[in-house]
């Protein structure tokens, strides 16, 4: 098991370092944005060419910028006179409690509808929960935020239409709204907004899965043995249904860190989003470069977290593979070799 780990964590790194690289070509080896920063400043700030020394062979400048990103965590500061780390660090948890209880409430959303439909397919009930999560799949989620805040927060008045609490209360910060029942009151509806983006893909991807391995052999052999629909469902399904579920789950959890503006937009919340948006009208691109890294790492984290879950959820994934995919791109390839081959040659 240690073994396994260290690999998945070797792959890691080395995805990162690759992810510098790109950033690195992106912000400083490309024609950059020369236009002036904005006035009004208490202070100047030199630009990014400056603050990380980039001078000299672009070795040299790429093994500066990766010395000060990764070994002593600096990401330079922003045009507005504040280090990028604190800017980021300042939005980066309202983004992950809207991404993290997202998550959360799109599986619970999608994980009924999806084995409700499996179990009952192509019948008025499977036809029904389709019809109802794909509402949230079409509609835009800026559409979406303002139909939940006019309806939920000015009409009924069950939610806040707008805002953001602190998971801790701080008696001496200068916002008084705190705590965990205060902050879970204030994100349900963006929770809400950002399940519906993703209840619909993943129950259709979950009942996929469910019929695809409900017709194979091993639960038949299940069934003939006079196990219930229950435990076959709990014992040989979900394992396998769930493997690719977990792949697209790793992926999107990290790319949503850098896709919520529209719903922080909507509900006025002050995370990555916001900063985003903001930072682009400057433009202030130590702030854009640091967006774009902690994005980056996001989605290499969760994918790293979701492979090495899979062992637990299935435990015939084998922990000795030493192909250089992961273990959730090699599950999806399984799945697609189990399907019977269909060939135009009739039999002799």
């Amino acid at each position: 098991m240690l073994g396994f780990v260290a690999r998945r964590l070797a792959w890691a790194v080395v995805l990162a370092l690759v992810l510098t690289l790109i950033t690195f070509v992106m912000f400083f080896v490309l024609p950059e944005d020369r236009r002036p920063v904005q006035q009004g400043q208490a202070s100047f700030v030199p630009d990014l060419q400056t603050q990380f020394h980039a001078r000299g062979s672009l070795v040299e400048q790429y093994a500066r910028f990766l010395e000060r990103v990764a070994l002593h965590g600096d990401l330079g500061e922003s045009y507005r006179g504040k280090p990028v780390t604190t800017v980021i660090g300042d939005a980066l948890p309202v983004t992950a409690s809207l991404v993290i209880g997202g998550a959360v409430f799109w599986l619970l959303i999608a994980f009924p509808i999806g084995l409700l439909s499996a179990l009952r397919p192509r019948s008025l009930l499977d036809k029904g929960l389709t019809l109802f999560v794909l509402v949230g799949l079409c509609a835009h989620p800026l559409w979406l935020g303002l139909v939940f805040s006019y309806v939920f927060g000015v009409k009924l008045h069950w939610f806040p239409v707008a805002g953001y609490c602190d998971l801790r209360y701080d008696p001496e910060s200068s916002n008084l709204c705190g705590g965990p029942r205060y902050w879970a009151y204030h994100l349900f509806l963006p929770w809400l907004t950002f399940a519906f983006l993703y209840a619909a893909l993943y129950a259709r991807m979950i009942r996929a899965s469910m019929l695809e391995a409900m017709a194979e052999d091993y639960v038949r052999t299940a069934r003939a043995k006079g196990a219930g629909t229950s435990r076959v469902v709990r014992g040989h399904v979900l394992r396998n249904a769930m493997l690719p579920v977990m792949t697209m789950l790793g992926m999107d959890i990290g790319i949503a860190f850098g896709g919520t503006l529209f719903i922080e937009t909507v509900f006025n919340l002050p995370g990555v989003g916001q900063l985003l948006v903001f930072s682009l009208g400057g433009p202030d691109l130590p702030v854009i470069m640091g967006i774009v890294l902690t994005v980056s790492f996001a989605v290499v984290i969760a994918n790293l977290i979701v492979d090495i879950l899979y062992p637990f959820v299935d435990p015939r994934v084998r922990l000795r593979g030493k192909g250089g995919a992961s273990i959730g791109s090699r599950a999806l390839r399984r799945q697609l070799r189990t399907r019977p081959r269909v060939t135009s040659e009739s039999p002799t």
